[in-house]
C-alpha cells in the first residue's frame, strides 16, 4: 500500500512540475545547439597511409622474414613519425608558425595488428592545412627514414586528399543536443523533487494526519452561497 502511495506521490510531483521540467529540457537543448553551431570551432580530419615493405625476395622464406622485420619496425616508425627529427622539417617546410609540440598534438599514428600499413591522421580547424600536414609529414618521413634507419622500405600508399565538401568530425551538434536533453530532463526532475521536499505547507487532510499522526475527526467544508441567497441577503441589509 505504501509503495503504491509513493508511486502516486512521485507521479503527482512530476505532473505538477511538468511545465518546469519541459522548459529546462528545451532550454538545455537550445543552449547545446547554439554552442555547437555558433561557439565551438569545427575540427576536420584527414589521413595518409604509409606502407612499410621490403623489396621482394626471391624465396618465400626471405619474403616472410622481411615481413616480420617490417612489422617489428612499425612500432619504431610510429614513434619516429612524431619525433622532432620529422616534425621540425615539417614545421619549417609548411611555415605555419606551428611548434613541434603543436604539430605533435594534431597528429595521430595508428596501424592495424599485423598490418604493414601505417595510418597518419591529422586534425585541424582548416581542412586544407590538415591535408598539407599529413602529406608533408609522410613525405619527410619517407626521406628521413633512409638516413635514420639506413633502410628504404617506406612508400606512400595513399596520400591525403582535399575533399570537395569536407565534413567536420567535431563538434557533433545532434549528439550534443541529445546529451543536453538528458541532462536538462534529469536536472528538471531533480529540481521538481527538491522543491516538493522543501515545500512544508499542508495542502489536504492527508497531510494533517501524516504530520500530527492523529486521526482526522472531521472537516469543515466551506459554505458556498448561490446567487439567490446573496441577492436576498443584500436586500435584507439594504432594508
Amino acid at each position: 500500500m505504501e509503495e503504491t502511495i509513493s508511486l502516486q506521490e512521485l507521479f503527482a510531483t512530476l505532473k505538477k512540475r511538468l511545465g518546469m521540467i519541459a522548459i529546462l529540457t528545451l532550454l538545455a537543448v537550445i543552449i547545446a545547439g547554439v554552442v555547437s553551431y555558433k561557439v565551438l570551432t569545427p575540427i576536420y580530419e584527414t589521413s595518409t597511409q604509409i606502407l612499410v615493405n621490403q623489396e621482394k625476395s626471391e624465396t618465400a622464406q626471405l619474403l616472410n622474414q622481411n615481413i616480420q622485420t617490417d612489422l617489428q619496425l612499425i612500432n619504431t616508425y610510429s614513434v619516429i613519425i612524431k619525433s622532432p627529427a620529422i616534425l621540425e622539417p615539417v614545421s619549417q617546410e609548411l611555415d605555419l608558425g606551428l611548434t613541434v609540440e603543436q604539430l605533435n598534438s594534431k597528429i595521430t599514428v595508428t596501424n592495424a595488428e599485423n598490418s604493414q600499413v601505417v595510418n597518419v591522421a591529422v586534425k585541424d580547424p582548416d581542412p586544407a592545412i590538415a591535408v598539407d600536414i599529413a602529406n608533408t609529414t609522410a613525405n619527410v618521413f619517407q626521406e628521413k627514414i633512409q638516413e635514420l634507419m639506413k633502410v628504404d622500405n617506406v612508400s606512400i600508399l595513399a596520400p591525403a586528399v582535399m575533399k570537395e565538401n569536407p565534413a567536420p568530425i567535431a563538434p557533433n551538434p545532434m549528439m550534443n543536443m541529445a546529451i543536453a536533453a538528458v541532462i536538462g530532463l534529469m536536472l528538471g526532475v531533480g529540481i521538481a523533487f527538491l522543491l516538493d521536499y522543501l515545500d512544508t505547507t499542508l495542502k489536504n487532510d492527508q497531510d494533517i494526519e501524516d504530520v500530527l499522526d492523529l486521526p482526522l475527526l472531521g472537516v469543515i467544508s466551506p459554505i458556498k452561497e448561490d446567487a439567490t441567497d446573496l441577492e436576498t441577503s443584500s436586500r435584507r441589509r439594504a432594508g
